[in-house]
């Protein structure tokens, strides 16, 4: 891919999108980063994890880079995609968050993406939902119908989810628990800048994937053992606590979530514990060349991030593993 053919990035402040484009503007290829609240062009310095500080869903107040240019991109203004698309080859797509139907403002796009002339697009998907679901599903096969090079990818759940802004890290944080409708059922969770590693390079190798991978860690865990682990790394104890699904529900609408998109993400919870996440791929060493980061690894990171050394029990834990891109922040958040 030439340096000079823009990618767009929508969702480009969140938590998958800020990694995308630190990852592209770091390879020098030209990006527009699209936000409901664009600031100057910037360069937010996530290539190497999430900072707890930054803002989300806006670009100001962070430096600029060049190669990087703003837009605003709203999925509710129709008005705003067109100009967002212009001159764009490539875009990586984020769907609405909390949408209750997110192909109805997600195919018309994609048509008008067509019509402008894009040639690639790589979707954030999730493992929770297949093509034949409706909904997002429907945005899987209509990328695949509508474009020559595409690629849908479809994480598992976030480790970020335990560190940033999540319900979970929030009563963590708070309360020393893990509340969750997942009984015992195990996730292999995903660090977002795995994520982000294979959907750079979805967007710029020459051969399209044209592909929809399941993105994985290494191990599967149950919310339990991810307690565990982060109690062990942190030195503070932390539970998980099973509820039922109708609890999640009413626990997520109280955060403000709408109704249906809670009960939509309890039943994921109530998948899970009957074992549709207790899987592993080899996508993210087959595409990078290198293993994804293990859960351990990644709350310790985020420990040193923070200013904070993690537990001295860490240092013996042979699940702990040295990530190359993540040693140390540099410069050059799905469900």
């Amino acid at each position: 891919m030439s340096t000079a053919t823009r990618v767009l990035v929508t969702g480009g402040t969140g938590t998958t999108g800020r990694r995308v484009t630190a990852r592209l503007v770091a390879a020098g290829h030209a990006v527009r980063v699209a936000s409901r609240h664009p600031g100057p062009a910037v360069d937010d310095g996530t290539a190497a994890g999430p900072d707890p500080a930054a803002a989300h869903g806006t670009t100001a107040g962070l430096a600029p880079a060049a190669g990087l240019e703003t837009a605003r991109f709203d999925w509710n203004d129709p008005a705003t995609h067109a100009p967002a698309l212009d001159g764009v080859r490539r875009v990586y797509l984020v769907a609405p968050v909390g949408a209750p139907d997110p192909a109805a403002p997600m195919l018309p796009f994609l048509d008008r993406a067509r019509g402008a002339g894009v040639e690639r697009v790589v979707l954030l998907g999730s493992s929770a939902i297949a093509e034949t679901d409706e909904g997002l599903g429907e945005v899987y096969r209509g990328i695949r119908e509508r474009f020559p090079q595409w690629a849908v990818l479809r994480p598992s759940w976030f480790m970020q989810n335990f560190t940033g802004d999540h319900v979970h890290a929030q009563s963590i944080r708070e309360r020393g628990e893990i509340v969750t409708a997942t009984g015992d059922g195990r996730v292999a969770f995903i660090d977002a800048d795995d994520i982000a590693e294979v959907a750079a390079r979805a967007l710029t190798d020459e051969r399209p994937h044209n592909a929809a991978p399941l993105i994985t860690g290494p191990e599967a865990l149950s919310y339990a053992d991810a307690a565990a682990t982060l109690t062990r790394v942190t030195g503070r104890t932390v539970r998980h606590r099973a509820v039922s699904r109708e609890a999640m529900r009413d626990r997520l609408t109280a955060t403000g979530l709408p109704e249906p998109f809670a009960d939509l993400l309890a039943g994921m919870d109530e998948a899970i514990a009957g074992g549709a996440e207790d899987r592993t791929s080899d996508v993210v060493e087959r595409v990078t060349g290198r293993a994804p980061r293990t859960f351990a690894a990644h709350v310790a990171a985020h420990l040193a991030r923070a200013g904070h050394a993690a537990h001295p029990t860490q240092a013996a834990d042979p699940t702990y593993t040295a990530h190359p891109t993540h040693a140390a922040p540099t410069t050059p958040e799905r469900l």
